[in-house]
């Protein structure tokens, strides 16, 4: 018998792996039937669905192994990083899928949101005022009119697959959807600037790269709060902390 080893855990969703089978149990249905619909929509390789009984999405493992982590050195090659930027532009270009994603929000729901948390963590002494202020002001070039694609809409690194210089699959799908693709890339070189350029040169088109900036800082201010709530450590060299502390 295969060990059950838990991949991650927290009040929403947790996945835990079999072998090479990953259990996907999710709260929200809907969720699950956007990620199963998402990869079967998406030009770029993903997890085989074997079986779908809500609320459990059953996966095949991918081969390879992650790009690399947030707060951590990735050891993957510019190559492997240009091969993902590829892959982002092959997803961006594909027709769009049915339904908005986490990257595409309204404007107005997103105002409300970024200025709801900018006042919590100030008022509850998570953050100094000054690296809100300051973070807020940045996030403010991501404010601006854009043309809806296929995002994946939380291509964290870990999500995405390697193999030497091949990229063999991308995973966790259940916030894609149409959005902003500069959303896309600045979550996947989110505490990585470092890769920028090698993503960009194989993403294959010049990108704003104040609006990647202010995604950075958009995302990381949006993403404290969550974080802390459900087990994770925003404070961890290179994380979302030290990303706004990059701003400064």
């Amino acid at each position: 018998m295969d060990e059950v080893k838990v991949v991650v855990a927290h009040s929403e969703r947790a996945t835990l792996r079999v072998g090479d089978v990953f259990l996907k149990v999710d709260a929200d249905q809907a969720r699950i039937d956007v990620e199963a619909e998402a990869m079967a929509l998406a030009p770029v390789p993903t997890p085989k669905v074997l079986w779908c009984r809500p609320p459990v999405l059953a996966i095949a493992a991918v081969p390879g192994t992650e790009l690399g982590r947030l707060g951590e050195p990735s050891t993957a090659s510019p190559a492997a990083w240009a091969a993902a930027g590829a892959a982002i532009r092959k997803l961006h270009d594909a027709p769009l899928p049915p339904r908005p994603g986490r990257a595409g929000r309204g404007l107005d729901e997103l105002v409300a949101d970024l200025d709801g948390e900018c006042e919590w963590l100030v008022t509850n002494g998570v953050l100094p005022a000054g690296l809100v202020t300051r973070n807020r002001q940045v996030a403010e070039a991501a404010f601006r009119p854009w043309t809806p694609v296929f995002t994946h809409g939380d291509l964290q690194i870990a999500h995405v697959f390697v193999d030497g210089d091949e990229i063999t699959g991308i995973i966790d799908w259940s916030e894609a959807g149409q959005g902003d693709a500069l959303y896309d890339l600045a979550t996947f070189t989110l505490g990585h600037e470092e890769h920028l350029g090698d993503v960009i040169a194989g993403y294959g088109t010049d990108v704003d790269l104040d609006v990647i900036r202010a995604w950075w800082s958009l995302r990381s201010l949006l993403g404290v709060r969550w974080l802390i709530e459900h087990g994770f450590d925003p404070f961890a060299p290179g994380c979302e902390v030290d990303v706004l502390r990059s701003r400064m």
